[in-house]
């Protein structure tokens, strides 16, 4: 039996909507409740996209009691929510038009969310075209998500922020924004990706982590199937361990255009994975 409670990042059981490799399946979402049911997963991590933002349940409270009744039914909770959708329009954005936006987008996602399905960590990916890659775009970012700091306290939510900073730049981060409702996504693949010492990154910031994403890649390089890449999993979950962590693990691991079958075969492989580090 795994220590943890493990979900899987939406979309991953389902065909590919739209071709995208991630995304908010619009129009067929509700079938992946049964799904992660009967893979015995705890978790569904919702996605928010920029495209057809409106149209995503998570936006309205009609939506979210949907998503709840899903959850009710099946046993398979939401607890987290990967805000793709500020990758697209970065609150650290130079334009006021844009973040002004992104804040209001998040409030009402932080509001919903929150209140009608206790989501604990809403992902803000800092990542890519988000990337915070200069002192300006911090004070930005710091300046446009600080206001919201109470409402997301009063809703039991937190920011888990995932960045692709080093992991002394990411602590200062984390120390500038003062507030416990600040907590870090760990993203086994990126970090591999990135190059970072994972003893390194717990040393800064591991008792913050409140969200992992569960993948691999090679240095520099894609996602590949859970143990093929280069992520250090021997001494990630140790490190975790030592933490105490009680949070979800989320499957964002390598998928195909269906989905199903790739997933399970890696979810064996992270099974027994966990049973070795017990």
């Amino acid at each position: 039996m795994s220590p943890y409670r493990i979900g899987v990042m939406q979309g991953r059981l389902l065909p590919k909507y739209l071709g995208r490799y991630q995304a908010h399946p619009l129009g067929y979402w509700q079938e992946e409740f049964a799904l992660a049911r009967d893979f015995g997963l705890d978790f569904i991590e919702f996605i928010l996209d920029h495209n057809d933002f409106e149209k995503n349940p998570l936006m309205s409270e009609e939506g979210a009691r949907q998503i709840k009744t899903l959850s009710d039914e099946t046993g398979v909770c939401v607890v987290s929510v990967c805000a793709d959708y500020f990758m697209e329009a970065p609150l650290s954005s130079p334009s006021p038009g844009i973040s002004s936006l992104s804040v209001d987008v998040l409030r009402r996602l932080t509001e919903n969310a929150g209140r009608f399905l206790g989501v604990k960590d809403i992902v803000i990916p800092c990542v890519d075209q988000s990337s915070l890659t200069s002192d300006e775009e911090i004070e930005r970012f710091a300046r446009n998500i600080s206001p919201l700091t109470d409402l997301a306290a009063d809703r039991g939510v937190r920011f888990c922020l995932e960045t692709d900073l080093a992991p002394r730049p990411f602590a200062d981060l984390l120390a500038r924004l003062g507030s416990d409702v600040f907590s870090v996504n760990y993203d086994t693949g990126n970090s591999a990706s990135l190059g970072y010492d994972v003893r390194e990154e717990f040393a800064a910031y591991g008792k913050r982590i409140t969200d992992v994403h569960i993948k691999d890649r090679v240095r520099g390089g894609g996602s590949v199937v859970l143990g093929a890449g280069d992520t250090d999993f021997d001494s990630f979950f140790s490190l975790l361990g030592k933490t105490g962590y009680d949070g979800p693990l989320i499957m964002q691991a390598y998928r195909d255009d269906e989905g199903v079958e790739v997933f399970k075969t890696q979810l064996e492989w992270l099974l027994d994975r966990l049973a070795l580090s017990r």
